[in-house]
């Protein structure tokens, strides 16, 4: 199996048929995939990826964080830290999120975003656990991060799953439009992993534009896209919709250069449950590093099996500073 393959250190391993644990470990590896891919590209131009690349589809490490290759970034490390912090705690809780993200930029990572490490630093200088709602915090930083949401909240009440994925942003964006492309993001992973086609991802993304027009992604064609969730989130749609496997969707949208390695990173987790882990490339997962594969495979089987033991599965709970949802 491609899964197995991977590493021998496994806990668990993964059936013939595309289980929910399958769906997450592509999901996981779809991440740090993407995540790892873009990065050579990210802030490039599509122009510029055409004249030094011609098309940009292998994990080569480079650009402007010269990367080793294989090498993930942010996105992926977030991910895990954020992970970590739910097993650890038996729940999405604020005060544990914003400790692990804390301990994580001590590890002084090779890329961090500036309202991230806004917010980290408002936590360690004041406790901090919900920064200010401000509409210019509708970055693509809490999105890019929100997989272990998505896997941990599987089978929770929609409220749930709302109120889960707000905790975990608001450690350091808080922005109205951000919460909801997220959590679409949320959904579309959760409506995957249970194995619904991708024309019900779509009816998901279109239910976000008639909620929030700034997301509509049925124009021109979203190139170079920012680290502003609405246009990380239009190419990443038009590249998912337009294409019909994990590889040809993963490639459309990491060469539309920008903020390529979160785009490749949110389109990885979505692609890699609809589409499962043995539609990822071989060429790709073996250049992936190995320790980063391996928590990626041991984290989405984790969180599922923590999920499973989910209580209270119909509520969530705010409690001011200490707001938890286990």
């Amino acid at each position: 199996m491609l899964v197995s393959d991977l590493s021998t250190e496994l806990a668990w391993t993964t059936s013939k048929t595309n289980t929910v644990f399958d769906r997450a470990a592509g999901a996981y590896l779809g991440l740090a995939v993407g995540d790892a891919l873009g990065s050579t590209v990210e802030f490039m131009t599509p122009r510029e990826i055409r004249e030094v690349y011609g098309e940009h589809r292998n994990l080569i490490g480079g650009g402007w964080l010269r990367l080793r290759k294989g090498r993930v970034t942010d996105d992926t490390e977030m991910s895990l830290a954020l992970g970590n912090s739910i097993l650890a705690s038996g729940g999405v809780d604020a005060r544990g999120i914003a400790e692990a993200f804390s301990d994580w930029m001590r590890t002084k990572p090779v890329d961090i975003g500036h309202t991230v490490r806004r917010g980290i630093s408002q936590y360690r200088l004041h406790g901090t656990l919900e920064v200010p709602e401000n509409e210019h915090d509708a970055g693509n930083g809490a999105c890019m991060r929100c997989l272990p949401i998505a896997l941990f909240t599987l089978g929770a009440a929609e409220e749930a799953v709302a109120e889960a994925n707000r905790i975990q942003s608001h450690v350091t964006h808080h922005s109205r439009l951000a919460d909801a492309g997220t959590l679409t993001v949320i959904r579309m992973v959760q409506a995957a992993l249970l194995g619904r086609p991708k024309s019900d991802l779509r009816l998901l993304a279109e239910a976000l534009v008639a909620l929030e027009p700034q997301y509509r992604f049925d124009r021109r064609r979203m190139e170079n896209p920012g680290g502003y969730l609405v246009e990380t989130l239009r190419a990443v749609f038009q590249a998912l919709f337009a294409t019909d496997s994990f590889e040809t969707a993963l490639v459309d949208v990491v060469n539309r250069g920008g903020d390529a390695d979160t785009s490749g990173a949110i389109l990885g987790m979505i692609a890699g449950a609809l589409y499962g882990p043995d539609a990822i490339p071989r060429r790709w997962l073996g250049v992936l590093e190995k320790d980063t594969a391996t928590a990626c495979m041991d984290q989405a089987a984790a969180l599922l099996t923590a999920s499973s033991r989910y209580e209270d599965k119909g509520s969530a709970r705010g409690e001011g500073k200490n707001r938890s949802i286990s």
